[in-house]
């Protein structure tokens, strides 16, 4: 029986010794961006002060209670409905994305945002805040509105919820100065009376009496 080498006895002794170790990445622990829900093809009522006020239509709805602040996320892209009391559409809101920290009862829209009003009214922008605490709309980008009368925009905007009242600064088309407020106001009449101007009588021209001759003298 031929022996082995020592070299290689010692080479296959150490081989079969050592064990057979897994190399696993370190396991990722983050919680921060974990969703407590999320949720596909969404289509649901919104209440307000238990009052059906919105209706959300989305591809993809994301709750995260984790983060700080705690916020829902559209990032499928989000079309809001919103409601009178009487269940009447009074207009709607869309985006590409959005976020609504719901502590702060903020709404951050983002990427082609536009709005429509039951006035007509278009606003168009690719960023736009909504402050349900305030109930107010603004936005520090270049921003549109388009009216059924006009068109203005400039690089910021304010607005209330109902967008009837705005603001527009650094702003440029065509547009009137009450636009600023979004009020058609009238210019006052003055209806104070003013006395009548004398007027000139047109001048009369008289006959000349004839000249006395000397037949005319007793």
């Amino acid at each position: 029986m031929r022996r082995l080498p020592i070299a290689f006895a010692i080479a296959l002794f150490l081989v079969s010794c050592t064990e057979e170790k897994e190399h696993i990445a370190p396991a990722i622990h983050d919680r921060d961006s974990v969703s407590m829900m999320t949720t596909y093809g969404v289509n649901t009522l919104i209440s307000d002060s238990g009052v059906m006020k919105y209706r959300i239509v989305t591809e993809r709805w994301d709750v995260n209670v984790i983060k700080n602040p705690s916020r829902w996320e559209f990032m499928k892209g989000i079309f809001l409905e919103q409601f009178d009391n009487k269940f009447h559409v009074e207009g709607y809101i869309q985006a590409d994305t959005a976020w609504y920290y719901d502590v702060k009862r903020l709404w951050h829209l983002r990427g082609r945002v536009r709005i429509r009003n039951v006035n007509g009214l278009i606003f168009t922008s690719e960023e736009l805040f909504w402050d349900g605490i305030k109930h107010e709309f603004y936005s520090n980008v270049f921003s549109k509105v388009i009216t059924p009368e006009r068109t203005m925009q400039g690089t910021y905007f304010r607005s209330d919820e109902r967008m009837t009242h705005y603001l527009i600064t650094n702003s440029k088309g065509s547009f009137l100065p009450e636009d600023m407020t979004g009020e058609d106001k009238q210019e006052p009449t003055d209806t104070t009376s003013q006395p009548a101007l004398p007027t000139r009588q047109p001048a009369v021209r008289h006959a000349a009496s004839p000249k006395p001759t000397d037949t005319d003298t007793p």
